[in-house]
């Protein structure tokens, strides 16, 4: 019987980035073509993030931090127009939090639960509670553990279940102090919402949706530090912990392991990778980004603009050199125009990658740096 919860090494950017990063200013301003679906006729260039469009349509410099939020603004919008715009208060409603199963664990309880992030949809998470701050007397920080591609377990892979190594960092959170948070992403396993019927246009926004509802529900329980959360991913976990961050600035710092390269080198471009129901076209991903086969310059938002509008925000991705789905210099070219906005900021130590010597993994060594940047920031 479900009974209701609570209450509610090799370093950073490498030579050739920074070079990199110090010459973005002679990129073109504009790329080509318009793009079906932006709110803009033009799309301002991915590689050159100190540039916005003004209240004329005219493009001008980014000089302050002000400029820049305009630049944010837009590529906001140019995610929107693939992905859907993000819903208000329409989709709110209670949580109304269940707990389904309670597992000792040790140092902490591992706790099923479901919790309702629109009409008619609950989302299945773990949710890991230190036995310390069982009681309510006290608060810990709290992290959004994200898990990759799994068909069978799902986010159970991030607490030690299934098989896969190497992927239990909601676990090992929760050792450390955390309360962890690990919903299951939605047409995974054995959560299969109806995304059409529920009004979403893309499976990337319901999950932005459920993990941003996810946040609600740490907010409301008695033994969750307020003040901003983590979030951690791998694969699929990764460039949906960006996603969730751009959307909620409650998130402070992001780890995303082999998350993400740019979207016109994915896979080397190869045409293939763009039909209906394959790789980021898939229902569960973003089904419109299959209407810029052959033209992937057009794509109105893309890593280097997401990543730049987290800034200055602390993220740290891990891009191993034997990554066979995203590559490693790709998220070096990505990061490289992030960083001029967070120059901007004054604060470019904020924004820092990693490349493991191994294929597509997150091994203990990034796991580690990761869980650092969490005890350094969520304070």
């Amino acid at each position: 019987m479900a009974k209701p919860l609570e209450r509610q090494s090799r370093v950073v950017l490498t030579r050739r980035s920074l070079l990199q990063a110090g010459s973005l200013a002679a990129v073109g301003l504009l790329s080509a073509s318009p793009n079906a679906g932006a709110a803009d006729s033009t799309r301002l260039p991915r590689e050159n993030l100190l540039v916005y469009r003004d209240e004329k349509g005219e493009i001008q410099p980014v000089r302050t931090t002000a400029d820049w939020l305009k630049r944010r603004a837009e590529i906001v919008r140019g995610m929107e127009a693939v992905m859907g715009k993000l819903p208000g208060d329409e989709k709110r409603c209670p949580l109304d939090a269940r707990v389904d199963e309670e597992i000792d664990c040790g140092s902490y309880v591992r706790r099923f639960v479901t919790y309702a992030s629109e009409p008619d949809s609950r989302v299945p998470a773990y949710l890991l509670v230190p036995k310390k701050v069982l009681d309510g007397k006290t608060r810990t920080r709290a992290v959004l553990c994200l898990h990759g591609t799994d068909n069978v377990v799902g986010h159970g892979v991030v607490v030690g279940l299934g098989n896969r190594p190497n992927r239990q960092y909601a676990s090992e959170l929760a050792e450390r102090g955390y309360v962890a948070l690990a919903p299951n992403y939605p047409l995974l396993a054995k959560y299969q919402p109806d995304i059409k019927k529920l009004g979403w246009e893309s499976g990337t926004l319901k999950a932005v949706w459920d993990n941003m509802r996810g946040l609600d529900l740490l907010e409301s329980l008695p033994f969750v530090e307020r003040g901003g959360f983590g979030t951690i991913g791998h694969s699929l976990g990764g460039h949906n912990s960006i996603y969730t961050a751009v959307f909620d600035t409650r998130i402070k710092a992001i780890a995303s392991s082999c998350g993400f390269d740019s979207y016109l080198d994915y896979y080397g471009g190869d045409e293939k990778n763009w039909f209906p129901e394959r790789g980021w076209c898939q229902t569960r991903y973003m089904l419109r980004l299959a209407d810029y086969r052959g033209r992937l310059e057009d794509i109105p938002f893309d890593f280097h603009e997401m990543i730049a509008a987290l800034a200055p925000r602390h993220v740290f991705a891990s891009a191993p050199l034997r990554d066979s789905n995203f590559r490693h210099d790709s998220v070096d070219r990505v990061v490289a125009a992030a960083s001029q906005v967070y120059k901007l900021y004054g604060h470019p130590d904020r924004l820092r990658v990693e490349h493991p010597d191994c294929e597509h993994d997150f091994p203990e060594t990034m796991r580690l740096t990761a869980y650092r940047l969490f005890d350094e920031v969520l304070t």
